[in-house]
């Protein structure tokens, strides 16, 4: 008696993944509360057994912004474009407080994950992401404190410095998307480098402490006006016409240039695609480095 062969019809098919672009965004978007978990999860690690707890969140940028306008503003005098020197600094180092927080957080994701990662599926590049979000958090926190001082200068202070708020403040979303998405490309450029050298998780603290100084976050351009090869690598800097336009919106000093912001928003898709490449490339093999 002759055995019938039954034709079997597979409905899944597993295939390991081989391109250089294969981020999932759709399954990206399905594990959305995996993120929201993840940015819970920052906060409660970051301040677990802390005296203080979330305070820190405003502590840390209010005593360095204290600290600077005594070195730059008072001793060192630099001039602050008409605005209050206290306002100036603090909001140059609010929104590079967000950007260094992106880079920071996100440039250990590999090394820092690789225990979850070697056990659960998840998008890896939810990890990152999550951490982009929680420095979101915290600039709105620290932009809330921010808004208190501009109160402040403006009805009881106002001879301090000049303060305007120009129509440049309805960027400020898109700014802050911006902001993000260039943290997030650094920062997965950064990470997926650590897992074969890790020299770049010592080195990326300092890295962007020597940033910030080729920043405009405690000075002006005004103060580079003499030194023009200094001024040719600040307006390289993508940060720079970020923290300008951010000024001129909320403190009405300065000037924006509409090429360096354009070169900036350039630098910044190029930067955030490289990494995603480079971070769907390393997240297949990184279980065999790290």
């Amino acid at each position: 008696m002759g055995k019938t062969r039954q034709s079997t019809e597979w409905t899944t098919i597993i295939r390991p993944r081989s391109g250089w672009f294969d981020i999932d965004f759709r399954d990206l978007w399905h594990y959305r509360d995996l993120v929201l978990l993840f940015v819970k999860r920052n906060f409660t690690v970051m301040y677990k057994q802390t005296i203080l707890g979330p305070l820190w969140i405003l502590l840390n940028p209010l005593i360095t912004t204290v600290l600077f306008n005594v070195i730059f503003g008072t001793i060192a005098g630099l001039p602050t474009e008409g605005a209050p020197s206290f306002l100036f600094i603090m909001a140059g180092n609010t929104l590079w407080g967000m950007f260094a927080s992106c880079i920071n957080n996100t440039a250990n994701t590999f090394v820092a994950n690789a225990g979850m990662f070697g056990k659960v599926y998840f998008p890896r590049l939810v990890t990152p992401l999550s951490q982009v979000l929680s420095a979101l958090v915290n600039f709105f926190i620290q932009f809330a404190m921010f808004l208190c001082f501009w109160l402040y200068f403006f009805f009881l202070d106002p001879g301090a410095g000049r303060i305007a708020m120009t129509l440049w403040a309805l960027y400020l979303p898109l700014l802050l998307v911006q902001v993000m998405m260039l943290g997030l490309g650094v920062g997965i450029i950064v990470s997926s480098l650590t897992t074969k050298y890790r020299d770049l998780a010592i080195a990326v603290g300092f890295g962007v402490q020597l940033w910030m100084y080729a920043t405009p976050v405690v000075y002006s351009m005004d103060s580079l006006f003499n030194q023009p090869t200094l001024r040719l690598i600040v307006n390289i800097n993508p940060m720079t016409a970020p923290v300008q336009v951010f000024r001129k919106a909320l403190l009405g000093c300065g000037t924006v240039n509409v090429g360096s912001l354009w070169w900036s928003l350039g630098l910044t898709v190029l930067l955030l695609l490289v990494g995603v490449i480079l971070f769907s490339r390393i997240e297949k093999t990184f279980m065999d480095t790290v």
